[in-house]
């Protein structure tokens, strides 16, 4: 009886995640933008992974080329003014300023998820403190706010990301509270509650999963805005210090350059950022129809 038991959820799963792949090649196929999105975003990973290990010189390395030399066949993006390679500092900036926004996105998606979801199945106290804390937030301008934080607490990786983090928490605790509150008394809640579930198990596990597609969308925004948040902190000397490459510290540095005609400075990293906040805001819809409950049919 155990080993049919064990064929049995082997085969549960093995249909679970077919099904699942096939979702995916039926939303991929159905809109051709939210395969190219995934592309540059599978991309971007990879990048981010190998791309350290692939670039042809150190980015931190002076004098491996004449300074401010333009692109060419041995420097791809050119040089800069200490003679630095700019193509493989954009390439290696790339984790770090995927790493700041990844990090920061999951951390206000998390807590902010947390919050909102016990606000709007609760209510009461929860909701009345929860929603002055996020009004306290959203009543400062987010990016003066962030300056804030890193300014008094210092300008680390780990202070810029748990300021980005935070300007970013209101977003999802209000959106989690509002489809919560939508969705506590619905049908299929109440068909949990009677079946012996606990609250949490019922708010955790039949809930807020029917909250993720406009949440899918959000974390995908809030992406492209971590990065330009990061890239904007750096550009102003409170982010990344040099010489730790990172797209806002190259856009910085090139744009003392641009006058006297070193475009490339600043254009390849800068193309470098709007790549990806571009694929991370085309990439939301592909991941909403992706979790919706409702397209899995």
């Amino acid at each position: 009886m155990s080993n049919l038991a064990v064929t049995s959820s082997l085969a549960t799963g093995a249909q679970a995640r077919e099904g699942y792949w096939h979702h995916l090649r039926y939303i991929v196929s159905e809109n051709p933008l939210t395969g190219v999105s995934f592309g540059l975003f599978f991309g971007l990973i990879l990048i981010a992974i190998l791309g350290p290990y692939l670039v042809p010189f150190d980015p931190l390395a002076t004098g491996v080329g004449p300074a401010l030399q333009p692109p060419s066949v041995a420097h791809w993006f050119g040089t800069d003014h200490l003679g630095r390679d700019v193509f493989s500092r954009v390439i290696v900036a790339t984790r770090l300023d995927l790493l700041i926004s990844v990090s920061a996105v999951a951390l206000s998606f998390v807590f902010g998820s947390v919050i909102g979801c016990f606000a709007g199945y609760f209510g009461g106290w929860t909701d009345r403190i929860s929603g002055r804390l996020m009004d306290t937030i959203m009543a400062f301008p987010l990016f003066v706010l962030a300056m804030g934080i890193v300014a008094a607490a210092g300008n680390s990786v780990e202070n810029i990301v748990y300021a980005t983090a935070i300007i970013n928490l209101p977003f999802y605790a209000r959106m989690a509270r509002a489809e919560v509150s939508i969705r506590r008394n619905a049908g299929f809640v109440q068909a949990a509650r009677l079946s012996g579930n606990s609250e949490l198990r019922v708010l955790f596990g039949h809930i807020f999963p029917n909250t993720l597609p406009p949440m899918m969308v959000q974390i995908s925004l809030n992406m492209g805005w971590a990065i330009l948040n990061a890239a904007g902190l750096s550009f102003i000397g409170l982010g990344v210090q040099p010489p730790a490459p990172e797209w806002g510290i190259l856009v910085a540095e090139g744009a003392n350059f641009i006058i006297s005609g070193e475009w490339w400075l600043v254009v390849f990293p800068g193309l470098a950022l709007m790549l990806a906040v571009f694929t991370f805001n085309l990439i939301g819809d592909g991941l909403r129809d992706l979790v919706d409950p409702q397209r899995r049919t």
